[in-house]
């Protein structure tokens, strides 16, 4: 684990975010140009990108700040205080359709052609984050006497490293999706993500080992989500084929 600066004031887990988002655009580079999606198309989801994750990050600290507010009232509502990624992929997705919508009109090429790619990005981006994380020594999980268990220099005792146990489902998946959308020209790879990761963030909280809060009951905030996550995926297969079955009509008359 490296939470100190590696050089001047950078650190590890500052390292993994830039690697994750540096190869979230080239997979959609690579991908949307495998995919013979239009050049300026490309170049719009990129620049749309680029804005949503900058107001991403501004959702992920202001969630865990609300979190952390319901949880203990009396400290105040401090920003700052932490981030949290499905906050923070709330935010980027509000802000991405936003923009699309606004300048869709500009292009002939419409979201749902490339919706399947974006997922790989964001998939690969989230699963360096995860490895960040564990450098940083944030989101472990409980205490453990396992031979996987890893020794986190400000706690007292082994705990299961669910960074990592994270980041290789987050390989995998994107590994997945990826093979769907080029080798199936899948469609439905957004509501495989989004169930496929509610389902399993719901269940790994049950073994993180940090202070998660308490949203609804003993429910915490990241599984309130996670159950949100799935229900948006499984409403999606239904929107998707009903795009698809328009678009098809369409083709037709034309």
């Amino acid at each position: 684990m490296l939470p100190d600066p590696i050089f001047l004031n950078v650190h590890m887990y500052g390292v993994m975010i830039a690697v994750g988002i540096l190869c979230a655009f080239l997979t959609l580079f690579c991908l949307t140009k495998r995919k013979g999606v239009s050049a300026k198309f490309t170049d719009f989801i990129f620049y749309n990108g680029i804005a949503s994750i900058a107001v991403g990050f501004g959702f992920a600290t202001l969630f865990q700040a609300t979190y952390n507010y319901i949880e203990n009232p009396e400290a105040g509502f401090r920003l700052g205080s932490g981030m949290t990624f499905i906050g923070g992929l709330i935010g980027g997705v509000i802000c991405f359709l936003g923009v699309y919508f606004i300048f869709r009109k500009r292009y002939t090429t419409r979201l749902y052609e490339v919706i399947s790619i974006l997922p790989c990005s964001i998939l690969i981006a989230h699963a360096f984050g995860r490895i960040g994380c564990f450098f940083a020594g944030c989101c472990y999980g409980k205490e453990t006497d396992s031979f996987l268990g890893v020794q986190f220099p400000h706690l007292d005792s082994p705990v299961h490293p669910m960074q990592l146990y994270e980041a290789v489902f987050l390989f995998v998946l994107f590994a997945v999706t990826v093979y769907l959308v080029m080798k199936k020209d899948f469609k439905h790879n957004l509501s495989l993500y989004l169930i496929a990761y509610g389902v399993f963030r719901f269940l790994i909280e049950h073994v993180r080992g940090d202070d998660r809060g308490e949203l609804v009951g003993f429910i915490t905030p990241s599984q309130f989500w996670s159950v949100f996550m799935v229900l948006a995926g499984v409403a999606m297969i239904f929107v998707m084929n009903h795009i698809l079955v328009k678009a098809a009509q369409n083709e037709k008359i034309s």
